[in-house]
């Protein structure tokens, strides 16, 4: 135990010198990562990202059943991404299929 926390402190006190090392040898690349990142590229990059993301109408809630459902999507959400749900018994993918005449 004792071996390994010389270890760990030689390797914190490595590192830390590496950094410190870092900052004075590259001050270069750091601001030219700091331009690079306020760029219109790396801002239209995060404006795309956000527009890709699905936006959900549903979140997982509790709800397990089919009698607590109120359309065949949010139970399609619930049975993909919610835990212990209980709205399959044949558990072919199909949700609450008599609820909402799906029978796929």
């Amino acid at each position: 135990m004792k071996k390994l926390l010389i270890l760990i402190l030689i390797c914190l006190g490595a590192w830390q010198y590496s950094l410190k090392n870092s900052e004075t040898v590259e001050p270069n690349k750091s601001s030219a990562a700091v331009k690079f990142s306020n760029s219109a590229a790396i801002q239209t990059l995060s404006k795309a990202k956000e527009i890709a993301k699905p936006k959900s109408r549903f979140k997982c809630d509790g709800r397990q059943h089919c009698s607590q459902m109120r359309s065949y999507e949010e139970a399609k959400y619930f049975i993909r991404h919610c835990p212990n749900t209980k709205m399959d018994g044949d558990n072919d993918g199909i949700p609450c299929e008599r609820q909402f005449n799906r029978y796929d």
